[in-house]
C-alpha cells in the first residue's frame, strides 16, 4: 500500500512537472533585464542610453511607464541584501524631522511601503537621456492616439507613425486599419502602412508599397519614392513603380495646390468683399471717399481681442463662445464710431469731395494712434475657438481650415442681407431713393440725414466685422 501510494505521488509530480514544461513562455520581467537595470543606475552614459534603448525597444507599456517616470525624475535606487533594486517614487512627505515618500516596484508598480528619503538615490535624467527617451514615449502615445474617438486625431496619429516608418508599428497599423470606420482615417493608415512597408519590406512588398502610395497620392512619401526610383541597387520593378508613383503624385500635388490657392485667395477675398461692401455703400450714398475705413475694420479686430480677453478672464469654461460674442460687438463698435464720425464732422462737408477725404484721412491717423496708445504697436494675439480649428479634408492632401469656411460663409451671408436690406425692405428703398435724388426724396418726406447717418454706420459695421474675420486668419 505504501508503495502504490509513493508510486502515485510520483506519478502526481511527473505529470505537474509535464505541464510546467509545456506552459506558455513568461512575458519578459525585471529579472530577465537586471542587468539593464544595473547599467541605468550606473554612471556610464554610454550604457544607460543603451539600458534606456532596450526598454525601450520591448515596447512594453510598464516600461515605457518606467522610462516616463525617469524622465520626470522619478526613478530611485536602493540597495536590499546587497541587491540594487529600482523603485518609482510617488507622493512625498514629512514625518518628525525626517522626509518620506512612498516607493512602487519598478515594473508591476506593486506598492513597496513608504521609506526615508535618504535611504533612497536618485537616478538622473540629463538631457541627452531624455532624448533617447522622448522617441520611445512619443511612439507610444501615437499608437494610443490611434484609439482616439476623433478621427482627425486618429488620422494625425496616423500621419506620424507613416513619417518614423518604424517597422514595429506596422502591426498595430495593419490592426487599426481594419477596424477603421472613416474615410479618410482609412485613408492615412493605409499611406501609413504603405511607407513602413516601402522603408523596411522585401522586393515585392516595395513594389507593392510603392503602388499603392501612387494611388492614394502619397504627398508625404514621395521623398521616399524618389530616393527608390533613383536607386540602382532595387530592382527594376521597384524602380518602375517607385517613378510611376512620383508622376502620379506629382500630376496630383498640382492640382492640389491650385485648389487649395484658389480657396484661399477665396477666404481673403471674402474680407476684402466686407470691406469693399461697406465703403461701396457709403461712396455710392453719399459720394465721400471714406479714408478711414481700414481702420474702423481695426476697430473690429481689437473689439475682437477684448471680447476674448473678458471671456478669458471672466468666463474661461466659455471660452468657445467668444467669437459669437465678438461679431456683434465688433460690428456696434465700427457702426458707433461710424456714426459719431458722420454725425460729427462729415454731415457739414457733403458736396466737397476733397475736405471729406482730407477730414476722414485725418480720421484715420486719429484712430491709428490712438489704437497704438491703447493697446501697443505690437501686434496682438487672436486664439480660433475650438470649433474654428482643424479643416475639413476635400480630397488627397487638401484640407479647408474651418476658419476660412466660415469666413466664407459669413461673407455670403453679409451680402445676401445687404441685398435684402437695399432691395427688399423700406429702409432699403429710402437708401436708394436718397441715392437717386436726395432733393426729392426730403420733398417726399424722406430724412435724407437720418438715412445718411443710418448707411454711413452700417458700412463702417460691415468694415467692422471684416476686422472680426480677419483675427481668425492672421
Amino acid at each position: 500500500m505504501r508503495r502504490l501510494v509513493f508510486f502515485a505521488v510520483g506519478l502526481l509530480a511527473w505529470l505537474a512537472a509535464g505541464a510546467a514544461g509545456h506552459a506558455a513562455p513568461a512575458a519578459p520581467a525585471p529579472a530577465a533585464l537586471g542587468r539593464v537595470l544595473v547599467d541605468l543606475a550606473g554612471e556610464d552614459p554610454a550604457r544607460r542610453e543603451a539600458a534606456v534603448t532596450l526598454l525601450g525597444e520591448t515596447r512594453d507599456p510598464k516600461w515605457l511607464a518606467f522610462l516616463a517616470a525617469l524622465r520626470e525624475g522619478s526613478v530611485y535606487a536602493r540597495t536590499r541584501g546587497g541587491t540594487l533594486e529600482l523603485v518609482v517614487a510617488g507622493t512625498k512627505a514629512t514625518r518628525g524631522d525626517q522626509e518620506v515618500v512612498d516607493i512602487r516596484s519598478a515594473y508591476e508598480r506593486a506598492p513597496l511601503g513608504i521609506v526615508p528619503l535618504a535611504g533612497l538615490r536618485e537616478v538622473p535624467a540629463d538631457r541627452r537621456l531624455r532624448l533617447v527617451i522622448k522617441p520611445f514615449l512619443d511612439a507610444d502615445e501615437t499608437r494610443a492616439q490611434l484609439a482616439d474617438p476623433d478621427p482627425a486625431v486618429r488620422r494625425g496619429a496616423a500621419v506620424k507613425l507613416g513619417n518614423q516608418a518604424d517597422a514595429g508599428a506596422a502591426a498595430v497599423v495593419e490592426a487599426a486599419l481594419a477596424k477603421e470606420p472613416d474615410r479618410w482615417a482609412r485613408r492615412a493608415l493605409t499611406e501609413a502602412l504603405a511607407q513602413i512597408r516601402l522603408a523596411h519590406g522585401a522586393p515585392e512588398a516595395r513594389a507593392a508599397a510603392a503602388r499603392t502610395l501612387g494611388a492614394v497620392h502619397s504627398m508625404n512619401g514621395l521623398p521616399a519614392l524618389q530616393r527608390l526610383a533613383g536607386d540602382a541597387a532595387a530592382t527594376p520593378a521597384e524602380r518602375e513603380a517607385a517613378t510611376l508613383a512620383v508622376r502620379r503624385i506629382e500630376r496630383w500635388t498640382l492640382l492640389a495646390t491650385a485648389v487649395e490657392t484658389v480657396f484661399q485667395g477665396a477666404s481673403l477675398a471674402s474680407i476684402l468683399l466686407l470691406m469693399a461692401l461697406g465703403l461701396a455703400i457709403v461712396f455710392g450714398l453719399m459720394g465721400v471717399i471714406n479714408m478711414a475705413h481700414g481702420e474702423l475694420m481695426a476697430l473690429g479686430a481689437y473689439a475682437t481681442f477684448v471680447v476674448q480677453n473678458w471671456f478669458r478672464a471672466q468666463w474661461p469654461e466659455r471660452f468657445d463662445a467668444y467669437f459669437l460674442v465678438a461679431l456683434p460687438v465688433a460690428f456696434v463698435v465700427a457702426a458707433a464710431v461710424g456714426l459719431v464720425l458722420e454725425r460729427g464732422v462729415i454731415r457739414f462737408l457733403y458736396g466737397r469731395p476733397l475736405e471729406t477725404l482730407l477730414l476722414t484721412w485725418g480720421a484715420s491717423l486719429i484712430i491709428q494712434q490712438g489704437l497704438r496708445l491703447w493697446f501697443g504697436a505690437a501686434n496682438v494675439d487672436v486664439s480660433s475657438p475650438t470649433w474654428l480649428s482643424g479643416g475639413v479634408p476635400v480630397m488627397a492632401g487638401v484640407t479647408f481650415p474651418w476658419n476660412r469656411v466660415f469666413i466664407i460663409a459669413l461673407a455670403t451671408v453679409s451680402v445676401a442681407v445687404t441685398y435684402w436690406l437695399l432691395f427688399r425692405t423700406s429702409a432699403g428703398l429710402r437708401i436708394r431713393a436718397v441715392t437717386q435724388n436726395r432733393a426729392m426724396s426730403s420733398c417726399l418726406g424722406v430724412r435724407a440725414g437720418v438715412v445718411d447717418a443710418a448707411t454711413f454706420a452700417f458700412g463702417a459695421g460691415l468694415a467692422g466685422l471684416a476686422g472680426a474675420a480677419l483675427t481668425q486668419i492672421g
